[in-house]
């Protein structure tokens, strides 16, 4: 494990791993675990970093857990699996860990000042040519740069979920980004097998804000008695082709997490698509943020699939 400034494996060092050089990963939630996966699969030297060494071993141990049950569905092959284990490290962040990394990809839960918190020792700690990218949805990346003192240095990186299955990322472009930071960052998301769609930097980029409109309306139209949960979602599965309707979307989101965006973006912008509705404030007060609490729109069972 990445203990300390020195210990880092052969794998990690300085023109090895590819050309993209290490990526390292910072945060082994959700986006980070199956950010790190995906791109040891695709063949990238990863460091999946934690707030200390157990921390990032833990979430190496469920990336484990899924390779191995891919092998046993068929769904991967043995000799690929044990290429994709040997990709990977997991230790502390702290100094060492960003030794000889080419890349930082943050993906830690969103809150401003966490994030520019660890961006700004990221960028202390790490090379001067660190490419430093933020995997928020929906916060400004030029306010996390400011924060962070990473400005034009920082990019927004949204990886959408899961992310083996998902074929795009969204670039959040800040106003005087260098065009060589924008093409390493393209690069990356070639290596991942992503098409990169570049936006400009604003509250809620663009996906989210779309996204985060039409699930906002229909919580209204539930609130207002127009229709069903289920039914809504049904219009737009069958009627549009939606993989997911808006309400079932928001709960596999999370309902904390849709209102703290929309709080975000109506604060920033003054627009009143994104004030929320008093519904999704009742449930979030209730503890009914959906699939992560079994509850939400719909009641999810233990291994997050809808009941």
């Amino acid at each position: 494990m990445i203990e300390g400034a020195k210990e880092v494996k052969p794998g990690f060092q300085e023109g090895d791993g590819g050309a993209m050089g290490p990526l390292a990963i910072l945060g082994p939630g959700t986006l980070g675990l199956s950010a790190a996966q995906w791109a040891a699969e695709r063949g990238l030297e990863v460091r999946l970093l934690g707030r200390d060494a157990d921390h990032a071993a833990r979430g190496l141990a469920r990336i484990e857990k899924r390779w191995e049950a891919s092998v046993r569905k068929g769904r991967l092959d043995a000799r690929d699996h044990a290429a994709a284990s040997t990709r990977i490290q997991a230790g502390a962040f702290c100094p060492g860990a960003l030794e000889g990394a080419r890349i930082l990809l943050e993906a830690l839960p969103e809150d401003p000042a966490s994030k520019a918190r660890v961006l700004a020792e990221a960028g202390r700690w790490g090379h001067p040519d660190l490419l430093c990218l933020t995997g928020t949805s929906a916060l400004p990346v030029s306010g996390l740069a400011r924060e962070s003192d990473l400005e034009g240095r920082l990019l927004g990186f949204h990886l959408f979920m899961p992310v083996p299955r998902m074929a795009v990322v969204e670039l959040a472009v800040p106003v005087g980004t260098p065009a060589s930071l924008l093409g390493r960052t393209r690069a990356l998301a070639e290596a991942l097998g992503k098409r990169a769609v570049e936006v400009r930097d604003q509250p809620g980029f663009a996906a989210a804000r779309m996204a985060l409109a039409q699930g906002l309306e229909a919580m209204r139209m539930v609130e207002s008695g127009v229709a069903t949960a289920a039914d809504l979602d049904a219009l737009m599965t069958l009627g549009y082709g939606h993989p997911a309707g808006p309400l079932e979307l928001s709960d596999r989101v999370g309902l904390d997490l849709r209102l703290r965006i929309a709080e975000g973006i109506h604060r920033a912008t003054g627009d009143p698509c994104f004030h929320p509705p008093d519904l999704l404030r009742a449930m979030v007060s209730r503890g009914e943020i959906g699939r992560r609490a079994g509850r939400g729109f719909y009641r999810w069972d233990a291994s997050g699939r809808r009941m």
